[in-house]
């Protein structure tokens, strides 16, 4: 961490050039003394990258900015204020604090936080962005978390941790024994020195295979932005061995979609099914990776098309965590129909069909975009239909 870049001259030249394509500040004669053209072209990149996934970071002067890989994978602001309301206490440490961003947002939550990072510049940089932010109770150490733990003689109400999901060559992983650290392998050491356990997982990981490894989970959080799942959250609990609770929440521009269940809930849960009436309904992704196809259908009275199809139907328009489309017209997927469609500009959507997207596309010569809705699907009887539909809405609370 080079302090220079903190003087008053570096950090409205890194203001002002947020723009400005960094090779050509590379390419400059040295512009401060102290400074390499190198650390303010890095702290402009990364600048730039915090703009929408860390408003606060981003307007707050004098933040010193890591590399830009730190940004990518750290969480977004959105994420991090949902993750820190999971649970709430006196004291939590974060044994992969990373650039700071889950730690800070905890700092609401809990009375005091340990930010423990074994990247020992890493650990500096957020130490100095908790001050800039004002979060006075938070202390950042330069250690591995897993050798603080072993050695500390400490007690926290929650651990916290985000374990790397990269291998040597910068390989990504997502199964829980390939992550550093190896949650598994330390699980009895987390619970001797925290009753309550917080993980941050992949979103590709399994929910049933997470279950069958983890031990005493009580709530599984699965988070989407915008459709798309960002993190799976998993919060345990010491001799827990009740319900695991699954809540889904999909952020959406100025709303939020949410839907929670019991894992039982769903084992227990029956699907009616029906061709599609007046209304079709698509989960959101947060929904999908949660799997529950039948609870859901059961829980808001919608019929499904398909065992495998996981659109839901109606006659009646409802509220329901996802997007809601009015069917203009039905028609089967053959030679005959598909000759008849004669539609230039649609969006494209496949649900257990046997072409992709791209390969409808190009059959039908249809380009991206525009009003009206096409769902590509199999009901109820085996047939493949497409739905020709228009949106009723995209959010619903």
């Amino acid at each position: 961490m080079n302090s220079n870049i903190l003087n008053t001259g570096a950090q409205n030249f890194i203001s002002e050039n947020k723009n400005t394509d960094i090779v050509t500040v590379l390419l400059k004669k040295p512009i401060f003394e102290g400074i390499s053209n190198k650390e303010l072209a890095q702290q402009i990149e990364s600048r730039k990258k915090c703009e929408k996934k860390l408003p606060t970071w981003f307007k707050t002067p004098k933040i010193y900015y890591p590399k830009k890989l730190n940004i990518e994978q750290t969480s977004s602001e959105i994420t991090a204020d949902y993750k820190a309301s999971i649970c709430s206490g006196n004291s939590l440490v974060d044994l992969t604090g990373g650039f700071g961003v889950d730690s800070y947002f905890f700092s609401k939550y809990f009375e005091q936080i340990l930010h423990l990072e074994i990247d020992e510049d890493l650990s500096k940089i957020a130490s100095h962005n908790f001050e800039i932010l004002g979060a006075k109770n938070i202390r950042a150490k330069a250690q591995n978390g897993i050798d603080y733990l072993e050695k500390t003689e400490k007690n926290f109400d929650c651990i916290y941790l985000d374990p790397a999901r990269r291998k040597e060559g910068n390989q990504k992983v997502f199964m829980l024994s390939d992550c550093t650290p190896n949650i598994l392998k330390h699980l009895p050491l987390l619970f001797s020195k925290a009753e309550r356990v917080l993980v941050k997982t992949a979103p590709l990981l399994d929910i049933r295979l997470g279950l069958s490894e983890l031990k005493h989970v009580r709530e599984i959080h699965v988070v989407a932005v915008e459709n798309d799942v960002k993190e799976l959250l998993w919060l345990m609990e010491d001799g827990y061995q009740g319900k695991v609770n699954i809540k889904t929440i999909n952020f959406t521009k100025g709303d939020t979609q949410k839907f929670n269940f019991h894992l039982e809930e769903e084992s227990h849960a029956t699907s009616e099914f029906s061709k599609a009436k007046t209304y079709l309904y698509e989960p959101n992704s947060a929904l999908l990776k949660s799997g529950a196809f039948k609870f859901l259908g059961q829980q808001l009275g919608l019929e499904k098309l398909h065992e495998h199809t996981h659109l839901y139907t109606s006659d009646k328009s409802i509220e329901f965590p996802g997007r809601v489309f009015k069917i203009i017209e039905k028609i089967p997927f053959n030679k005959k129909s598909l000759k008849a469609l004669n539609i230039k500009k649609a969006n494209i959507t496949t649900r257990n069909f046997p072409e992709t997207v791209a390969q409808i596309r190009k059959k039908l010569r249809i380009a991206d975009g525009g009003k009206l809705y096409l769902f590509f699907c199999k009901e109820i009887n085996q047939e493949l239909a497409i739905m020709v539909c228009e949106k009723v809405t995209s959010e619903v609370k």
